[in-house]
């Protein structure tokens, strides 16, 4: 693509999505070949809106997790993944980035993008705007907003493969994620030459707005925060880049404090819920490995999306003395839950923070569940917030961090036996219901699909040896059902079956085990608060 036919495409995108305005075309497009290094513009206004009304979003139905812009059409972002490629081609053969790879492409065309995204003040004010009209409106024009700015590349999230498995728990979303691009090598070594600097002090930090970024650190110059009030204190919201559900969103502190459970989060959470009732919302655990990978800054996480745990029925209902007023109950789910409900966020507060309180100090040695050993704390809990019609309800998941010889990544972690499929800690999102998946599942399953159906011996091959004892139980389950592994059942088989490594993950994860004894030691907790 000529570059200047690339720039006249970029620009005539932001018109198209309402970055930019007719009367902004001539400045865009200076804007941007200031950025090349380009002294002349071929282009003209006219060229520009002729281009903008000659592009062809998909104007079929929208799936929930795909949205729609300002002009009520699907993107999914090809578009503008092609013009920013052309681009980036032109920077590296000019060299005006670093190198020829992923993260210097990156931090180029974020740049581009991020001089072509309206001003934190008027995207605050639009809104507001909406805000006034409607919550779900605001949230819906955000979105798209945070799509067609690139700082959600579609085109990378729409890689990530998505389905779901059918348990007796409800059904578990599955997600193996290929939308967050590895680093090269060279950006790898150029990170660790790199001056080492403070600022900002994390990815959820406010300064990340509008940030440069740097080979160790993403660019955020299209990146625009929305100012929220929270418990009376200053805090924001944003979408993550890497959407694992509908319209994840992350809500976060000012000030980089860290992260803690307490009954003052309890009411944050509300306070949000509140504000967005059609989002949920919840927090990671407090702890390491029970919690999630940035402990220093206190956020949440939320959306508006409905996992399976909160379609989970609640299967043992009990009564606390004093909090008759509000509903709890046991939730029939493979990790261990309590749920509260009511329409009084301070006394659901005030119950949650009691639970959570006689968690972090109890012992059950029968169930191997200790508060600390050696003075070092290994109780806490996952909180997460949503609105039911006019009831408020606040699942609190118990979790505890201890680890021995045996499981030194934590007895309540996924075991070794199914690191094959899912290593990782187990945090706030797949506590609810959705695995995320290391990336090197797709091709591993591909390769499996292939060596099963031509009969090789797994165990002879290196990279799919770690799967064969798992590919011999359902090989097993399958064959005494008389079902045989075939070119057209074997896919749908491997999704299921890593579904239900993915169900004993959580059950793995949950201290309290489905069984009569598991859920008698629950209910001796139970009775002590």
């Amino acid at each position: 693509m000529d570059i200047q036919m690339a720039v006249k495409d970029l620009v005539a995108y932001a018109l198209k999505t309402g970055l930019i305005e007719e009367a902004d075309i001539i400045w865009a497009l200076n804007t941007v070949t200031l950025e090349l290094g380009i002294t002349e513009v071929t282009a003209t206004r006219e060229d520009v809106i002729a281009e903008a009304d000659s592009i062809a979003f998909d104007e079929t139905e929208a799936s929930e997790d795909q949205k729609v812009n300002a002009l009520g059409m699907v993107s999914d972002g090809t578009y503008l993944e092609n013009v920013l490629a052309a681009l980036d081609d032109y920077a590296v053969e000019h060299g005006l980035t670093g190198s020829d790879s992923v993260v210097y492409r990156d931090l180029f065309d974020t740049r581009l993008m991020g001089a072509l995204t309206p001003r934190p003040s008027e995207v605050q004010a639009r809104f507001a705007s909406l805000y006034e009209e409607s919550p779900k409106e605001a949230t819906e024009w955000y979105y798209t907003f945070s799509r067609d700015t690139d700082y959600i590349r579609r085109y990378r999230v729409k890689k990530d493969v998505k389905w779901q498995t059918h348990t007796e728990y409800g059904d578990l979303d599955i997600t193996i994620n290929l939308s967050k691009p590895e680093k090269d090598p060279k950006a790898i070594a150029a990170a660790g030459k790199a001056k080492q600097t403070g600022y900002p002090k994390c990815q959820l930090c406010h300064e990340c707005e509008g940030y440069s970024g740097r080979v160790d650190y993403p660019a955020r110059e299209n990146h625009r925060i929305i100012p929220i009030e929270i418990q009376g204190a200053e805090w924001g919201f944003q979408y993550s880049p890497y959407v694992y559900y509908n319209e994840h969103c992350i809500v976060l502190n000012a000030a980089h404090t860290p992260m803690k459970i307490d009954k003052a989060a309890f009411l944050k959470l509300f306070d949000f819920v509140a504000q967005f009732p059609h989002y949920f919302v919840g927090s990671n655990a407090d702890l390491p490995i029970v919690g999630g990978s940035i402990l220093a800054h206190e956020h949440f996480q939320g959306g508006h999306y409905t996992f399976a745990m909160a379609k989970a029925p609640v299967e043992r209902s009990f009564t606390v003395p004093g909090f008759e007023d509000v509903e709890a109950g046991i939730v029939k789910w493979p990790m261990s839950v309590i749920r509260l409900s009511g329409p009084d966020t301070v006394r659901l507060a005030e119950l949650a923070d009691r639970i959570l309180t006689k968690w972090r100090g109890y012992t059950d040695e029968s169930a191997f569940i200790f508060a600390e050993t050696e003075g070092t704390p290994h109780s806490t809990i996952t909180p997460i917030a949503r609105k039911v019609g006019d009831q408020f309800q606040l699942d609190l998941v118990l979790r505890n961090n201890i680890t021995t010889e045996e499981h030194p990544l934590g007895v309540f972690h996924p075991h070794a036996k199914l690191h094959h499929i899912k290593k990782e800690n187990i945090g706030l999102i797949e506590v609810m219901g959705l695995a995320v998946l290391p990336s090197r599942l797709k091709g591993e399953m591909a390769d499996l699909r292939e060596a099963i159906l031509a009969g090789k011996d797994l165990r002879a091959d290196e990279a799919l040896a770690k799967h064969a004892d798992w590919v011999d139980e359902f090989r097993a389950k399958y064959a005494a059902q008389g079902v045989q592994l075939t070119e057209e059942n074997l896919e749908g088989i491997l999704r299921d079956e890593i579904g239900i490594v993915f169900m004993q993950v959580l059950e793995d994860a949950g201290v309290y085990k489905r069984t009569p004894e598991g859920q008698a030691a629950f209910d001796r907790f139970v009775a002590t608060i």
